[in-house]
């Protein structure tokens, strides 16, 4: 009896499936080799999930895989007319990272409350210099994606005493529709993007968006960097329209030694980390692993993304 075909799109360090030996013929491939490697695959496992190469490569109507699997939240660097309208299920790494982008945003919150960049500054300087900082519980904080991100990053901040607004693509019970948001974003003391891209969000935080937003308002982006109209937060944040900001994703990544974002006061860069945490990729295999032993068993998987909308759909959405 034959054993299903996983092609793996690598990446460094490769992914640990012991548990599927003799399970499975694993195969690798790269970009380069990924188009010819994909009509003889039953399943693809998108490793290196940083890359566009399954949207570039996808064989329209010939064979394809039956699976894809994504280790990442976000599917955005996969879908293409083609994948989209395959009968191919798509599944997302949903369940991973939900609980550490949470805890990074409470980080960075607290970060820009309290002025811990002017701290480590002044201690570099050896300067005593006595100030205050913001209170954090009491305010209010607008996060905008409804899905599980989205709702650990509510809880988290909720813990901390923030009174918080969830908005999503459509209105249900505890959260707005995203007719509310520029409503919300009048009011808000800190907001907070995890929303996925769509061609719906594309861009969503422009010059318009930030000059709703107080002055004294901050903003943090742990969606993807596309969200955010990039030549619009500069002069927020230089104009002083918007008291700060935090990214941790970008529309070009790795950000490039001499984009302006550096330098810009008041923001934070961080190299899209918020998700990772120690042993991120071993949960991640252990993950693929599980659902592998479903698919195989012909169950249903759990994570299926609807590839028209561009995520997995909330239960209750």
């Amino acid at each position: 009896m034959s054993v299903p075909v996983l092609l793996v799109l690598g990446a460094d360090p490769p992914p640990r499936l012991g548990g599927l030996t003799g399970r499975a013929d694993v195969r690798y491939a790269d970009a380069r080799s990924l188009a010819a490697e994909l009509p003889g695959a039953d399943a693809l496992l998108v490793w290196d999930f940083t890359s566009d190469a399954v949207r570039l490569a996808w064989p329209g109507s010939g064979p394809r895989p039956r699976w894809v699997h994504t280790p990442s939240a976000g599917v955005d660097r996969l879908l293409c007319p083609e994948f989209s309208a395959s009968d191919t299920v798509l599944t997302n790494a949903r369940g991973i990272f939900e609980q550490p982008i949470a805890e990074y945003v409470a980080a960075l919150v607290l970060t820009m409350a309290k002025d811990l960049p002017g701290t480590l500054e002044l201690q570099r300087q050896r300067r005593w210099r006595h100030r205050e900082s913001l209170p954090v519980a009491g305010g209010r904080a607008v996060v905008v994606g409804a899905g599980p991100i989205g709702l650990a990053i509510t809880g988290t901040l909720r813990a901390l005493g923030l009174e918080v607004a969830v908005t999503g693509r459509t209105a249900r019970p505890g959260v707005h529709g995203s007719e509310d948001l520029d409503g919300l974003l009048a009011r808000a003391d800190w907001v907070v993007c995890a929303a996925p891209l769509t061609e719906a969000t594309r861009g969503m935080f422009d010059a318009r968006r930030f000059s709703l937003m107080r002055p004294s308002a901050h903003f943090v982006n742990v969606g993807r960097g596309a969200l955010v109209v990039e030549d619009d937060l500069v002069p927020a944040l230089t104009g002083r329209r918007i008291a700060g900001a935090a990214l941790d994703v970008f529309e070009e990544e790795p950000l490039a030694p001499d984009n302006r974002l550096w330098d810009v006061p008041g923001l934070i860069v961080s190299p899209h980390m918020s998700g990772d945490t120690v042993g991120w990729r071993d949960r991640l295999g252990e993950q693929f692993v599980e659902l592998f032993d479903l698919w195989s068993a012909g169950k249903p998987l759990p994570n299926v993304v609807d590839k028209e909308r561009g995520y997995v759909p909330s239960h209750d959405s």
